[in-house]
């Protein structure tokens, strides 16, 4: 019998570490360490392992195939091999458990001197390689021993002080040290807790690895910004960001359903081939978000001055794309932008997601939520608000019963908020006519018959924007989306009083007969499908060079 012990990692308060920091800086720093912890530490923490019993252990490459992966710890007298990492879990196996032991100590030692505040959470079990599934077992201890000890662990109390002591302006724990401004910045210095203090190290290592993983060519005289007052905001015009959080679609049971039925070496194999995949599909969306992102930044004269600006609508601060990536590799990604992009960044990297394959030979439909708000809203809220949008558009893409599809759901607060997105929903979207709301829409109509579509939203949207009856009548549209909230005789008399052509509002993509009940109603099934379209008349600029594309002939701008 070849006997090993198998130890599953995962850590706890992962949301508030990263996102809990109102300074960009801080949560790119927080961000780094997390996706260290369990990853390249561990793979570290092997080889200092390796060093402590003097015996081999094994931490494949995680860029090449693993098909002929060598050596093998069931053949070769490994003290240790690393089974794959992703996901936010790590998987190792030991030949004995005193050596899993020792590793988790290795390894949490080093989190607690250089990422305080990460919670490390290990789980062991004996495993019997010849008449056990190493499948079963790493299911079980991820389904109940792992969940477990996360909800049983009692969570550390710190010290918060002895005597007379300054706290932390982000932590609020004991202040250690004041902050350095970084470079070519004049921020004034504060006081910084050793959380802190190591974010803050990290941010130089993670932005190099950003660069390293994300720019290619076309984008490679781009820096990513290290303050949200760099993402290209426009004084006395436009001061909003927008954070993204886009997640895939069930990819835990595609984990489950790949990695079963299989021999334990042809398990490890297929994990750490799916996790390769996926951590290479999202850096390839990432890729696509930036390079379209990159290309639609032009040169503008100003006072005789070379300005440059997105789609020629605003500028950037210096080289800084108006995009950062703080949680990115795998299809687990949330990134911020300036707030007019928040839409459309998303819905392109929800698109360029699609188009990726991985192991299991499928694309990955993938949900997101955008929320965007005031740039100095705090950040942690703004975070969860999109986190629990993104949530919606997964729940609406489960009841639709229509099979898998990409979908997105936003909020945009032009000023402040209050209470959760249902609680919003039903304080500002719900009237006696239904909901004004036409939120969540999928990606692509031929994944989901219905009208509520990203292709429908966007068309309306530029409509209003660019054709000659509706372009720079702001009052005329305010008319509408206050009429809209009175229900469909109300916006039908609007459509009559102001003779607006053929007495309807632009159409959507034909879905089942209902494009002209819209057009003329503004309403179907009790939801309005114009609301949403007007409220996000100046949250919206599209990346793509379609302006009037989409829009009947007799209805384009003229030139």
């Amino acid at each position: 019998m070849r006997k090993f012990t198998v130890t599953v990692l995962d850590t706890t308060g992962i949301q508030p570490y990263i996102f809990g920091s109102n300074r960009l800086r801080e949560n790119i720093g927080a961000s780094y360490l997390v996706s260290q912890a369990t990853d390249n530490w561990a793979r570290e923490a092997l080889n200092k392992l390796k060093k402590n019993i003097n015996r081999e252990v094994y931490a494949f490459d995680p860029e090449k195939p693993q098909s002929e992966a060598k050596p093998r710890i069931e053949d070769d007298g490994l003290a240790a091999e690393l089974v794959y990492a992703g996901g936010g879990n790590t998987v190792l196996l030991f030949s004995e458990k005193q050596y899993a032991v020792e590793f988790t100590k290795i390894l949490s030692k080093r989190i607690l001197e250089e990422a305080p505040g990460i919670n490390l959470v290990a789980v062991h079990q004996e495993f019997d390689w010849d008449s056990q599934s190493l499948y079963k077992v790493v299911q079980d201890l991820m389904k109940n021993d792992l969940d477990v000890k996360k909800r049983s662990r009692i969570p550390s109390a710190p010290l918060l002080g002895l005597g007379v002591t300054a706290t932390c302006r982000s932590t609020q724990l004991v202040a250690v040290d004041m902050s350095v401004p970084f470079k070519d910045e004049d921020d004034e210095p504060y006081l910084i807790s050793r959380e802190i203090l190591n974010k803050r190290k990290a941010v130089e290592l993670a932005n190099n690895q950003l660069k390293h993983k994300l720019i290619t060519s076309t984008s490679e005289i781009y820096e990513f910004p290290l303050r949200t007052d760099y993402m290209g905001r426009s004084e006395g015009d436009s001061s909003y960001v927008g954070v993204i959080h886009a997640d895939g679609n069930g990819m835990g049971k595609r984990f489950q359903e790949f990695g079963k039925d299989k021999s334990n070496r042809d398990y490890i194999i297929a994990m750490r081939e799916l996790s390769r995949s996926v951590n290479d599909a999202g850096i390839n969306a990432l890729r696509k978000v930036i390079e379209m992102l990159a290309a639609s930044i032009i040169d503008v004269e100003e006072d005789g001055k070379i300005v440059k600006k997105v789609m020629g609508k605003f500028a950037i601060e210096g080289n800084n794309l108006p995009f950062r990536p703080l949680v990115y590799g795998g299809d687990d990604v949330t990134f911020v932008c300036d707030g007019r992009l928040g839409l459309e960044l998303a819905a392109i990297y929800l698109e360029a997601l699609e188009e990726q394959k991985i192991a299991d030979g499928k694309p990955i439909k993938a949900c997101a939520g955008i929320c965007v708000v005031k740039t100095h809203y705090p950040f942690a809220r703004a975070y969860q608000l999109s986190e629990d949008l993104c949530r919606k558009a997964k729940k609406f893409v489960k009841d639709e019963n229509k099979g898998d599809f990409s979908a997105l759901d936003w909020h945009l607060a032009a000023s402040g908020l209050s209470g959760s997105i249902s609680e919003i929903r039903d304080r500002e979207y719900k009237v006696l006519a239904g909901s004004l709301s036409m939120r969540p829409v999928s990606l692509r109509k031929e994944q989901h018959s219905d009208w509520r579509t990203w292709e429908g939203f966007t068309k309306v949207v530029k409509h209003f924007n660019e054709d000659e009856e509706w372009k720079g009548r702001h009052n005329k549209v305010i008319a509408l989306r206050d009429v809209l909230r009175q229900g469909i005789d109300a916006t039908q008399k609007f459509l009559k009083n102001y003779r607006i052509k053929d007495e309807q509002l632009p159409s959507f993509p034909e879905c089942s007969g209902l494009s002209v009940t819209l057009a003329k109603q503004g309403w179907v099934h009790e939801t309005c499908g114009y609301f949403d379209a007007i409220e996000a008349m100046e949250f919206y600029i599209s990346l793509r060079e379609e302006c009037n594309a989409d829009l009947p002939t007799e209805n384009r701008t003229a030139e």
